[in-house]
């Protein structure tokens, strides 16, 4: 527990110092501070499951939720990109690549030198991955992709990508390839720059494959894996987003009992009005069960613990309960929360992404609903 503190005290202090200035400008800019990213990984921040030898922080999932979860109560768009980089590029190269691979790669993204991305959706493909048409076709020693992904952070200034293709038939699981690509390989680009309600300041948009000739050497695992590879990153990467949603919910939360106790209605307070004091009640009550299932879901991973139920509850209860809760805070503000003049806005706009990205609140129902099943 001494570690955690430790750790939230330094990213409250770096949060403080380097995203609070300048979050709102960056908002409305849709600018992706890439200066920034390059900090976070010389903090260790981009990093954090990284082991030691790969220049990576070493930490566990309980310091890994505590990142998040600080960068998020500043700007949720910062901790998405954090999220992001660790859990799904970071993170599959760390589980499924080689030790040629991991040496080549892992140094670079944990220390913020490359910033990564991963691909999976596609613009008709989002929870049915499976029917995805963005395709590999092999030629000798090398694979030939042609097709686009969409939706994917850090899609232009990504330096490297993980990305999930068919190279076998359609809607055949085992017909799916993770590949890692790097941004200068001919026929790979960045396309479309999506335009979105939150989250402005973390970049999203198109990969764009075009005759791209990747070595097999760049595959990660083997042919036909890359699904199912998938599917084993994004249990951990529900606890990410599930992370993020605490941050974000923990930000509205603290924002609006420091409203509640300056805003003055008929002579006293607005937090001593039961209207708003059971509001803040319901926030911190909701916040302290997400944050339970956030962290049982780290330590079963920590801990090398099937994990699949946990995090999605983890991923759908937290998600929800950011967008309470931000709804909430808006309210709790009244007219203030409708302006960009107070903090509640931008939680307002950032939480509906949680509830909807690494698989919608629905998806993560059938998830629960399948591993209930399984284990009745």
């Amino acid at each position: 527990m001494e570690n955690l503190e430790l750790i939230r005290n330094s990213v409250r202090e770096f949060a403080e110092a380097e995203i609070r200035p300048k979050f709102m400008e960056w908002d409305e800019t849709q600018h992706f501070p890439i200066d920034l990213m390059h900090k976070l990984g010389k903090q260790g921040y981009l990093g954090a499951l990284v082991p030691t030898e790969y220049n990576g922080s070493g930490l566990g999932y309980q310091e890994y939720i505590t990142i998040i979860e600080e960068i998020a109560k500043v700007c949720g768009s910062i901790g998405l990109s954090v999220a992001a980089h660790n859990s799904l590029c970071t993170g599959h190269i760390l589980a499924f690549g080689t030790e040629e691979q991991k040496k080549k790669y892992l140094p670079k993204l944990a220390t913020g030198q490359w910033i990564g991305a991963w691909g999976l959706t596609e613009a008709e493909t989002g929870s049915d991955a499976i029917r995805m048409k963005c395709v590999a076709k092999q030629e000798g020693e090398y694979w030939i992709i042609n097709g686009t992904k969409n939706w994917i952070t850090h899609g232009i200034s990504g330096d490297i990508a993980v990305v999930i293709i068919r190279t076998g038939e359609l809607l055949d699981s085992n017909g799916m390839t993770a590949f890692i690509i790097e941004r200068g390989t001919p026929g790979f680009s960045g396309g479309k720059k999506e335009n979105k309600l939150g989250m402005r300041a973390s970049e999203t948009a198109e990969l764009i494959f075009d005759n791209c000739k990747v070595h097999q050497s760049q595959i990660l695992g083997k042919v036909g894996e890359g699904f199912k590879q998938a599917m084993k990153i994004l249990d951990g990467g529900r606890i990410s987003i599930a992370a993020l949603s605490l941050g974000i919910a923990k930000g509205a939360y603290e924002c609006s009992v420091k409203y509640s106790k300056e805003r003055e209605q008929f002579g006293q307070p607005i937090s001593r009005f039961q209207a708003i004091a059971f509001k803040l009640a319901d926030m911190a009550v909701k916040i302290e069960a997400a944050e339970a299932l956030t962290r049982q879901a780290g330590y079963m991973k920590d801990n090398g613990i099937k994990m699949t139920k946990e995090s999605a509850m983890a991923k759908y209860y937290a998600s929800e309960i950011c967008v309470q809760a931000s709804t909430e805070a808006v309210q709790i503000h009244g007219g203030y929360g409708y302006t960009k003049d107070f903090p509640a806005e931008k939680y307002y706009r950032d939480s509906k992404l949680c509830t909807i990205g690494e698989g919608t609140s629905e998806i993560q129902k059938l998830v629960i609903v399948r591993e209930l099943i399984k284990s009745n």
